[in-house]
């Protein structure tokens, strides 16, 4: 394929960039690993029939109770008050979630995604490293331009999320136009921690949200949601809930 005739690919690497970016003829893969976007794919390889993602917890509660749905999510890595479960993937196990829907609100990622819809966006994703290969194929396979977007932290560039962005990147970056300093910072780091642990990357690199975590005893949480493919569908937003794409 020659070069003029590749989408283009772009990295986010922080909500407050989003309006720097044409989202109306992209494919935005919403990215927050730890662990939105970890959980909503492992919630849903696990049997759950559909997610609902919210952006306020009062809007969680009314809907949970609208359509008989589990009301999930945190605030600052916390269960939200008048929720009745977190955003821990291992609250999600098939025996719980098989066949039951999920309205979740997250302090990150669900508002992203909500930020993407108001500008525009008609074609959502969302990734983790739990659901890899499944992003990085679909990708693939569409060829059309991609934004890849970190939800971060309260708009302040993280770690982790950028790390995933760059493993995407270095996976696809042959099928796409990339002139993108923020992709390129995103594989950068990748690469300089392909061999490694990425929960020892977290570690090392002294990252703000592996401290908030674990501060919270969620060190299991942390390395499950940093571990590739171990959840391997595409959660694809259609008319306002995240499905598993059957491509």
């Amino acid at each position: 394929m020659s070069s003029t005739n590749r989408p283009t690919l772009h990295t986010v690497l922080s909500p407050a960039l989003l309006n720097l970016y044409d989202v109306n003829n992209a494919i935005v893969v919403i990215i927050d690993v730890l662990r939105a976007t970890s959980t909503i794919a492992t919630a849903l390889y696990n049997g759950a029939r559909y997610i609902v993602p919210v952006d306020s917890v009062t809007k969680c509660i009314e809907l949970g109770q609208q359509i008989d749905g589990i009301t999930a999510g945190e605030r600052d890595g916390k269960i939200a008050e008048g929720l009745q479960y977190g955003n821990s993937p291992f609250e999600y196990p098939r025996d719980f979630i098989e066949g039951k829907t999920l309205v979740l609100t997250t302090t990150n990622g669900t508002k992203l995604l909500h930020m993407a819809l108001a500008k525009g966006a008609g074609h959502i994703i969302t990734g983790s490293f739990p659901n890899l290969s499944a992003v990085c194929n679909y990708l693939v396979q569409q060829q059309q331009p991609v934004i890849l977007g970190c939800a971060a932290w309260k708009d302040r560039v993280n770690i982790e999320d950028t790390l995933f962005a760059g493993a995407v990147v270095s996976r696809i970056k042959q099928y796409f136009e990339i002139n993108c300093d923020a992709t390129n910072l995103a594989e950068t780091l990748y690469s300089s921690a392909v061999d490694d642990d990425f929960f020892t990357v977290l570690k090392e690199k002294n990252a703000s949200h592996y401290h908030r975590l674990m501060g919270f005893g969620l060190e299991k949480d942390i390395r499950y949601c940093l571990t590739p493919d171990v959840a391997n569908v595409l959660p694809f937003y259609e008319n306002g809930r995240l499905i598993v794409h059957n491509s």
